[in-house]
Parts: C-alpha cells; sequence; structure tokens
C-alpha cells in the first residue's frame, strides 16, 4: 500500500489543524495593531505590543502558513485537486490571504519602526478579511460549487 495513502488521514488532519492555527493568528494581529495603534508612541506599552505581534509572527502564523502550504499542495497532488475548478477558486482565496498574510507582516514592522499609517476603524474592517475568504475556502471545499 502507498505510504501517502496511509498517511492522508493523518496530512489532511494536520492540514486543518494548521489552518485552524493560521486563522487564529490572523484574526489575532489586526486586533494587536488596533491597540499597538492606541498605545503611545515610544512608551513601555508600545514596546511590548512590538513584541507581542512579533512572538505572534514567529511562533504561530509563519510557521502555520508554510505547513498548511506544504501539506495542501501535498494533499492536492495525491488528490488529484489540481484539475479541478473548486480547487482553483479555492487555490485563488488561499493565496489572496496569503497575501494579506504578508501585507500584516509588513505593517507590523511598520508599527514597530513607529509607522501609524492607518486608523483603528480601518483595521477593525480589515479583521473582517480573514473571516470572509474563510468562509468562501470553506464552502468551496465541502460545497464545491464549481
Amino acid at each position: 500500500m502507498d505510504i501517502f495513502a496511509l498517511l492522508y488521514e493523518w496530512l489532511k488532519s494536520a492540514h486543518l489543524i494548521f489552518v485552524i492555527f493560521w486563522m487564529a493568528g490572523l484574526f489575532m494581529l489586526p486586533r494587536f495593531f488596533v491597540y499597538h495603534q492606541e498605545s503611545p508612541e515610544g512608551s513601555t506599552e508600545d514596546a511590548q505590543w512590538v513584541e507581542r505581534e512579533a512572538r505572534l509572527r514567529k511562533i504561530i502564523l509563519n510557521p502555520s502558513l508554510i505547513i498548511v502550504w506544504i501539506v495542501g499542495l501535498a494533499l492536492a497532488y495525491y488528490t488529484g485537486a489540481f484539475s479541478q475548478g473548486w480547487f482553483h477558486a479555492k487555490l485563488l482565496f488561499v493565496l489572496l490571504l496569503s497575501g494579506y498574510h504578508g501585507w500584516m507582516v509588513g505593517y507590523s514592522k511598520k508599527l514597530a519602526r513607529g509607522e501609524r499609517p492607518m486608523s483603528g476603524k480601518t483595521l477593525r474592517l480589515l479583521n473582517e478579511v480573514p473571516g470572509i475568504a474563510a468562509a468562501i475556502i470553506v464552502i468551496l471545499v465541502i460545497v464545491r460549487p464549481i
């Protein structure tokens, strides 16, 4: 029996677990940004937010993103998903969500430098992006409308 077939359910489970971790980080970081921007520049609180944001990126967000992509692409290859329309749509939304992740990492580095280009209201609105993307991705995977 193929080793991948033996591991398939474990890989699928790992993919879902790390998607949950990644999404948790994507929900947390913009909320951190709101609180960070409300702290006085150069204060102890400001420095604490910089540290919290860096830990969230290094411990949860970036490792989860990498594992999600590696395991997800392996699963897609093994199941032949690359030839299916629902997967192309899902992949598009995962790429967009990955871009959002990259933008947030960049924004956290701006905050660490003392730059605060966005309002708290805008950041609160941006906090909705991962939820909307997750809903669309789940529908594409479960319902497979395409």
